[in-house]
């Protein structure tokens, strides 16, 4: 594991490039703090480790650290003060709970690259074929993706616990984090069940949407921004509102990339959320839709999904779905959230620049891809 720079980038108020290279920064050195402890368990986990710094340090649009960075300055928050190079660090770590979460859905979605590159327990699958080791390969990679995973959740907490906050801050900070964590396990558990097709509505859909992907992505990052900046009541609700409704509206758009989207824009083989089974307000509503008035199209659907498409069987119920009115359908819920949201954020106290800033976040998060 390579040593990092001895000082991050800071970043100068909300400017993107300058935010992103400040995260990498400080993902980097942290990396680097642990390299000795790492060292100590020998060359097996420093390999484990290094796979986790390859993962997290690969690139991203750090999402989530940008929503936590602006809530903070949105509500005063000094990026040229003393306490900003430990804020930074605070919200870089919400990176390491991104990465334990995409690291354990790719397990559990099967899923067998992310963004051109092997999926970690698909690279550790490997790792242990060509090294004719003993036992079952796939379930050695997934044995070890687990952990490593863990590891990214145990790691955030430390460099949080690292990061120098002053007592007050962390204090108004820790129970935000602690409902984050939970919520995004509790989605993630709900995606589960909503797969084995226990509950296909779209008010189950809509719950997932809300904890495993709206509250860690934008909602609590802004939350906890606000936290370290000790904002009013006020303005922490509205950034909840708005980043509930942006969260969902955000996740709705990946829905659609799911079943439409490019290959080379998602990274993710076409149509591989109906070969996952997923259960998205897109396919609740085109489920909702056939009960009422094409069963044919319903039963095409419940058969279909969680199987091995082939492109044709993909293209076929991409028609459905389409002309079922589903996909219009999420594109009004897409609308409807930004505005909600978007309202709440202009009546909000939060800083002029700030709010310029989540509204182009919100676009970018939301926007059609063609």
């Amino acid at each position: 594991m390579s040593a990092g720079p001895d000082t991050p980038t800071r970043p100068a108020s909300t400017d993107t490039a300058a935010l992103v290279a400040a995260v990498q920064d400080a993902l980097t050195g942290f990396f680097a703090t642990r390299r000795d402890l790492v060292a100590e368990l020998g060359p097996v986990f420093v390999s484990a480790a290094e796979a986790l710094q390859d993962f997290v340090l690969r690139g991203g649009k750090r999402t989530r650290p940008a929503f936590a960075w602006t809530g903070w300055l949105g509500a005063g928050g000094d990026p040229a003060g003393p306490d900003a190079p430990a804020v930074l660090q605070a919200c870089a770590a919400l990176e390491l709970v991104q990465a334990c979460a995409l690291i354990h859905d790719d397990i559990i979605d099967s899923s067998r690259t992310r963004r051109g590159f092997p999926t970690v327990h698909v690279d550790f699958e490997r790792r242990h074929r060509e090294r004719d080791w003993g036992g079952d390969p796939g379930h050695f990679g997934i044995s070890v993706a687990i952990l490593i995973g863990d590891l990214a959740l145990a790691w955030a907490d430390d460099m949080v616990a690292a990061a120098g906050l002053a007592p007050a801050a962390h204090a108004r900070f820790a129970p935000v984090w602690a409902a984050m964590r939970t919520e995004v396990l509790g989605g993630q558990l709900l995606d589960i069940h909503g797969e084995a097709g226990a509950d296909d509505s779209v008010e189950a859909a809509l719950r997932i949407n809300r904890y495993k992907t709206a509250a860690y992505t934008i909602e609590r990052p802004l939350h906890l921004g606000a936290a370290l900046a000790d904002a009013d009541p006020g303005l922490i609700a509205a950034y909840r509102e708005f980043g509930t409704d942006i969260g969902i509206a955000f996740q709705l758009r990946d829905d659609l990339l799911g079943v439409f989207g490019d290959p080379a824009v998602t990274g993710k083989p076409s149509g591989d959320d109906l070969r996952e089974g997923k259960r998205t307000v897109l396919v609740a509503e085109a489920l909702r839709r056939a009960d009422g008035t094409d069963p044919t199209a319903a039963k095409l659907l419940r058969t279909s999904l969680g199987t091995d498409l082939s492109p044709d069987e993909v293209t076929r119920l991409r028609a459905v779905i389409t002309e079922l009115g589903a996909v219009d359908d999420v594109e009004r819920r897409i609308t409807d959230l930004t505005d909600r949201g978007l309202s709440a954020l202009d009546s909000s106290s939060a800083t002029p620049e700030a709010k310029q800033r989540l509204r182009t976040m919100a676009s970018a998060a939301t926007k059609r891809v063609a």
